[in-house]
């Protein structure tokens, strides 16, 4: 008994101490693909954000349709390039947090809805009229932990951050 608790310790121990390394990095690698994706979509693509501007929250609907675009492109391109490097990994994911919330209220959430059970009709990936908030919901899922955390060992914040402390 006492043997399978030391391998059960020196297990533990391993996975912790690794996963101080590796435990974000595949959040990180996926939400930069899917970020990057987005914006390099946007890059080659028309601006179509004011078919849905007048659904964005307060300050992002008042602001020209040209600078929401750049603005979202941009964040979308260096917020990714920022997650697989691990670099400024926090600002990153508090950055594109918001840019989910915004792309939540503007394009994924319902447009109309009476109750929770019509609500949650939207956490799909469908356009049937109910919103599709599922994808994005998982990415804010995904990006909390990396702006309350950090991007872990395996990163260039860590490097820097070793090597200026």
């Amino acid at each position: 008994m006492e043997a399978l608790i030391k391998l059960k310790n020196r297990v533990i121990n391993a996975l912790d101490s690794t996963g101080d390394w590796f435990a974000l990095l595949p959040i990180r690698l996926l939400m930069a693909y899917e970020f990057g994706r987005a914006g390099m979509m946007k890059l080659n693509g028309n601006n179509w954000f004011a078919n849905v501007q007048e659904n964005f929250p307060f300050p992002f609907n008042v602001i020209p349709v040209e600078t929401s675009w750049f603005l979202a492109t941009w964040t979308e391109l260096l917020g990714a390039t920022g997650l697989v490097l691990g670099l400024f990994t926090r600002f990153w994911a508090l950055s594109l947090i918001i840019l989910t919330v915004v792309a939540i209220a503007g394009v994924h959430w319902p447009a109309d809805w009476n109750s929770l059970a019509e609500l949650w009709q939207g956490y799909s990936v469908s356009n049937k009229g109910f919103g599709n908030f599922r994808i994005p919901l998982l990415f804010l899922a995904m990006l909390i932990p990396l702006l309350f955390s950090g991007a872990g060992r395996f990163s260039l914040d860590h490097m820097l951050a070793k090597k200026f402390s």
